[in-house]
Formats: structure tokens, sequence, C-alpha cells
């Protein structure tokens, strides 16, 4: 019998993986990330890919500095700092362009990524006779070739749609943060 590997929000109490506040937080944040999708999806998207190129520019450098320390693996980590940089100034001079090519590329890495799933999953439809993997096949290429014949569309509702997952998110974080307070209030009382 296989176990059952689920987290309870008394589990998360029990084995302290997050303190309830934290697990608040986090859905608050992901409430107001995902309203802010909603509400101005252009703006938000922009400062999002304009923080992610801050953040690699900012880790290029510290990843360069960490060589003075530890010396290891030296090559990788110049190369990996040299694009982190590269990036970084990239998307800090042209944040508006690098936000149109991070999309755009999300969009066709993802557009990919299905039809190369949908494959697989026919794949085992057939060898194995079994119409569930060949519904999700069938499911999986659709998506990805309406992704790749329409990838300006799918770019523009890509913040939408992200915007409608962190709501839900958000709202799913911020109960079981309640529910793990009660559980641990509930775990102090016993």
């Amino acid at each position: 019998m296989a176990d059952d590997v689920t987290l309870s929000a008394q589990d998360l109490v029990e084995f302290q993986l997050f303190p309830w506040w934290l697990l608040l937080l986090w859905g608050i944040l992901a409430l107001f990330l995902g309203v802010a999708l909603l509400l101005t999806p252009a703006i938000t998207t922009e400062l999002l890919i304009t923080f992610m190129g801050a953040w690699w520019l900012v880790g290029g450098i510290f990843s360069l500095a960490s060589l003075a320390v530890d010396k290891s693996n030296m090559g990788w980590k110049i190369f990996i700092a040299v694009i982190n940089i590269i990036a970084g100034i990239l998307i800090l001079l042209k944040p508006l362009y690098a936000t149109a090519f991070i999309l755009g590329f999300f969009v066709i890495f993802i557009a990919f990524w299905a039809c190369f799933v949908g494959a697989a999953h026919l794949f085992q439809a057939f060898t194995k006779k079994d119409w569930g993997n060949g519904l999700l096949g069938i499911i999986s290429l659709i998506f990805g070739i309406v992704l790749l014949f329409n990838p300006l569309t799918s770019i523009i509702l890509l913040p939408f749609v992200a915007g409608g997952f962190a709501i839900v998110m958000g709202l799913c974080s911020i109960f079981v943060s309640f529910t793990a307070k009660k559980c641990a209030g509930a775990a102090k009382a016993a």
C-alpha cells in the first residue's frame, strides 16, 4: 500500500514546516499580486520582469564576489554570473522589450512543452490502450497548437491567467493559515 503524502493543516503545525502567520502573509501577498495582475496587467507584469532583471543583476554580482571565498567550479560560476549580469542589464535598460520577449519566450516554451506532453500521452494511449491518456494527449496537443498559432493573444492573456491563479492560491493559503492557527492553538491546549 502506498503512503499518503498529502499534508494537512495539523501536519503543518506538528512538523513546524511553516508558522501560520507566514502562510497568511504568503496568501495576502499572492492575493495582492493576483488583483494587481487583473487590474493593471501590463504595469504589474513589466514591474515583475524589471524586478527579475534587478534580481539577476545583483545575483550575478554576488556570484562573482563569492569567488573570493570559494573558487570551486570557477568556470561555471563565472559563466552563470556573466549571463545573469548581462540579462539583468538588458532587462533594466529595456524593460518593455524585455517583458514582451520573456512573455513570448514563455508562451512558446509552454506551447512546445504541451505538444511534447500531448505526444507522449498519445503514445502511451496507443501502446497501453488507455483512453484517459489519449484524451489528455489530445487536450495537450490542442492547447499547444492554439498557443503556437495565437502567441500574441496568449501573451496578452498570460497576466490574467496568472492573476487568477494567484488569487486562488492566495485565498487557499489564507484559509490554510487560519486552519493551522486553530490547530496550533488546539495542540498547545492539549
